[in-house]
């Protein structure tokens, strides 16, 4: 994965007006691009996207828009990436309508190494929904668990986007993944 520092330096030039940096931007993150769709697709069963497919989805829903980004650095990138993903996730499913079913397990990484809590099989547009009203109570929390799930960002990272300490993004980690089971479960 490339450094930090170079992306943040594609982000500049591409903030700049520099058309050539947003090709050359897109060959620097399209591998963590592709990891985290892949990540979240197999946790989404999503039925028949294919990473690429996501990947090309969320790189024109950010980078077609006539509203230019004000890139800060590699987190923030990846903070705008989450959110996409999140959004066209949740579009897909629903196109396909009910019953779109997805076993959710909030991780420490978008890896697929088993929840603590073990996953929860819910409907994709249940989870959405149970992420708007951890937002309605807590903002920064939901904000950690987009950062994180949606956008494969380290809890330093997010800590960076935050602008928290890490301590405090790692207590609403933990808060987050708590309520959201506690929801989802008793949806399920």
């Amino acid at each position: 994965m490339e450094t930090a520092v170079e992306i943040t330096k594609l982000l500049k030039r591409v903030r700049a007006g520099d058309d050539s940096a947003e090709a050359e931007l897109l060959n620097h993150v399209y591998p963590e691009l592709k990891r985290i769709a892949s990540s979240r697709l197999r946790a989404w069963k999503s039925g028949g996207m294919q990473a690429t497919e996501l990947v090309n989805e969320v790189y024109l829903r950010v980078f077609g828009s006539d509203t230019p980004v004000d890139w800060q650095n590699r987190a923030h990138f990846f903070a705008v990436i989450a959110q996409q993903v999140r959004n066209t996730l949740v579009d897909q499913a629903r196109k396909r309508g009910k019953g779109n079913h997805v076993s959710v397990a909030l991780d420490d990484s978008v890896s697929d190494k088993p929840s603590p809590n073990g996953p929860v099989d819910i409907e994709v547009t249940a989870l959405d929904e149970a992420l708007q009203r951890l937002n309605s109570i807590d903002p920064r929390a939901a904000r950690v668990v987009l950062l994180r799930y949606f956008g494969g960002l380290t809890l330093e990272e997010v800590a960076e986007v935050l602008r928290l300490s890490l301590a405090t993004i790692k207590r609403d980690w933990t808060f987050a993944k708590s309520w959201l089971f506690d929801q989802l479960k008793s949806k399920g």
